[in-house]
């Protein structure tokens, strides 16, 4: 894991190495175990790197690397299978000097070009340099587990890990008012029709599963790998089912442990993080000397602390168990900083919680996490879902609605986490028979219903309610259809973004078993019915390792999200002079009504709208040089 800098230009001029020593000197934290910097022969391209160590640890696994006299690549990320690839290019005659998964990419580059992302298991964004061809290719994983920004400033092509690199060399920082107004209307952090926008004017990412090829002065975009949800097997049966996600999430868990450093992983007491831990305890069981460490989260005197399903974990496994406990005073120390290395606007304190994981693992000396995040978007984990899923099934057969329905009820009644779902009616079926046209007035009802509620200045609200990102057209009667919205569009790419910022702000690497490309694909070509059954989210994965887990965790109903002490810290005096401070910002800029600063403050708990006292903290953090 690392972080990466790169200026393309015609005008030689720009290319300078003070400039790539800025970028990655700002990045320190992505990579303090060394860096390097290089630029072309004819002066027009110039890559910089900060390094993690992971794999490889000496020389020869510093970059930039160069490989064949001919290219150069500077690399973020893992390549889980690079030792299969290593060994299929050995059989076509590759030599490698080192024993780096990054110098193996650069052979693959040159045996198949673009298309060496087809064989890729892992999370990565690289630039390439072709001296040959004088041109320079760029990537990003299929998720978007690893960030990618770039930028056009003062003739030249910039990229970079995270976008204060482009600060720190004197790119313009213009909040993009779009962006903030679907913020702070709609509670979006990311344009789910054109992943590439960011919270910035004229700073774009480049989107999950796209690469980027830099020629002659001009580059072109296009995007390599999808998902097509409404492609399904409706004839594998169960049996045939577990036992290939069974075995395609064991090898991804295994791959996943590739490293030169100490492993551990993050135990939060839901299933899928207990998975992960169980899985490796697994892996480990022939080598009694390596003992799994674990870090979690706790909360003192809290109803939804997660202690009793950690504890059961730690009798199942052989854990040394690390935990830290938050508190009011721990957000009030460290929220500048976390604004700082998140960059872009976050939806609620609960990254507290997962910033102090990551720091206690540094603490303790581990560098890799394993975790498991993406699993519920996946495997459709979330209570909303079974509203889709009651959807769809009751378009194909009544008696199977009942029948689901009446699980559903049955088992859910005393839970006291999540609210029950009322039974699907004519509304449900109407959504599910014509999205579009519940989509176009849910719309309208939104626009009405926020421009009644908000302090957003009624200018700002007129010029930018054209600019609305709330056409979420996924089909409500479908449920893959729900589960791509929220793997691809709404949901999971703001959750990578939170992990890479928060696990590289303490130099740790965070990976993500559920997110390997092969078990993904796996899972969205099977019938709703093995992701939801009898009431069950996750039903496959609970019925493929019922056997692995301690049978609390495996086939508890409740669905427990972290929340953090936010509302008695935006109770707090200081708190509230920020938010006060944060109107007064977003009023002189035309955003917010004049005097917003001086009327009622509502604090908020996690994850809810109130007065968007939160949005407003976090918009006016965008204006701070």
């Amino acid at each position: 894991m690392c972080g990466i800098a790169g200026i393309i230009s015609e005008d030689r001029n720009q290319v300078a190495k003070e400039k790539l020593v800025k970028m990655t000197d700002s990045i320190i934290h992505r990579g303090p175990d060394g860096s390097g910097h290089w630029i072309s022969e004819d002066g027009k391209v110039g890559f910089g790197h900060r390094r993690l160590s992971i794999l490889d640890l000496s020389e020869t696994g510093a970059q930039p690397m160069h490989y064949l006299g001919r290219y150069t690549v500077t690399f973020n990320g893992e390549i889980y299978n690079y030792l299969e690839i290593r060994d299929k290019l050995l059989e076509r005659g590759y030599m490698f000097r080192s024993n780096s998964d990054t110098e193996v990419l650069l052979a693959l580059y040159d045996f198949k070009k673009e298309n060496c992302l087809q064989d890729l298991d892992g999370m990565f964004a690289f630039a390439i340099h072709d001296k040959q061809t004088n041109e320079v290719f760029c990537a990003r994983d299929r998720f978007g587990e690893k960030p990618f920004f770039y930028t056009q400033f003062q003739g030249a092509f910039y990229f970079a890990s995270e976008m204060k690199e482009f600060w720190s060399v004197g790119v313009d920082k213009t909040p993009d008012s779009e962006m903030i107004f679907n913020y702070l209307h709609f509670d979006l952090l990311d344009n789910h029709s054109e992943l590439g926008q960011t919270f910035f004017r004229g700073v774009r990412r480049l989107a999950p599963g796209n690469f980027l090829i830099w020629t002659d002065g001009k580059f072109v975009t296009k995007k390599y790998w999808n998902i097509n949800p409404q492609k399904q097997n409706r004839s594998i049966g169960l049996e045939e089912a577990k036992e290939q996600f069974r075995a395609l999430f064991m090898e991804s868990v295994s791959r996943r442990l590739r490293s030169d450093v100490l492993v551990g992983s993050s135990l939060s007491g839901g299933i899928d993080s207990s998975l992960v831990v169980c899985a490796i305890d697994h892996l480990l069981r022939d080598h009694p000397e390596s003992i799994q460490n674990t870090f979690s989260a706790r909360f003192k005197n809290f109803h939804k602390d997660e202690g009793y399903f950690i504890q059961k974990v730690r009798e199942k496994t052989r854990i040394t168990s690390h935990e830290v406990y938050s508190e009011m005073d721990d957000l009030e120390a460290v929220f500048d900083k976390i604004c700082y290395h998140q960059e872009e606007p976050f939806g609620s304190a609960s990254i507290l919680v997962q910033y102090q994981v990551y720091e206690l693992a540094k603490k303790r000396g581990v560098t890799v996490l394993l975790d498991g995040q993406g699993a519920d978007e996946i495997l459709a984990g979330y209570h909303p879902y079974f509203t889709t899923f009651f959807n769809e099934i009751r378009k194909r057969s009544g008696a199977q609605f009942e029948k689901e329905f009446s699980a559903y009820a049955q088992l859910h009644e005393g839970n006291t986490i999540n609210a029950k779902i009322p039974k699907p009616g004519l509304k449900q079926s109407i959504a599910a028979n014509f999205p579009g046209l519940v989509n176009k007035v849910a719309r309208r009802v939104l626009n009405m219903q926020m421009k009644n509620t908000a302090l957003m200045a009624e200018d700002f609200f007129t010029e930018y309610k054209p600019l609305s990102h709330n056409d979420f057209n996924f089909d409500f009667g479908h449920l893959n259809s729900h589960l791509y919205f929220s793997t691809f569009e709404v949901g999971l790419p703001t959750l990578l973004r939170y992990a890479d910022r928060n696990s590289m702000a303490h130099s740790r690497e965070v990976r993500l078993p559920f997110l390997s490309h092969e078990l993904v694909e796996f899972v969205f070509s099977l019938p709703s019915e093995l992701k939801i059954k009898d009431g069950w989210t996750k039903y496959l994965m609970r019925i493929a390792f019922e056997d692995s887990l301690p049978a609390e965790i495996t086939w508890r109903k409740d669905k427990i999200g972290f929340e953090p002490p936010q509302k008695s810290w935006m109770d707090n005096p200081n708190t509230q002079e920020k938010i006060r401070a944060s109107r007064e910002i977003l009023s002189k800029n035309g955003i917010l009504k004049k005097g917003a600063e001086n009327l009622p403050i509502q604090s908020q708990v996690a994850h809810t709208k109130g007065d968007g006292s939160w949005n407003h903290l976090m918009v006016a953090n965008l204006f701070e040089n």
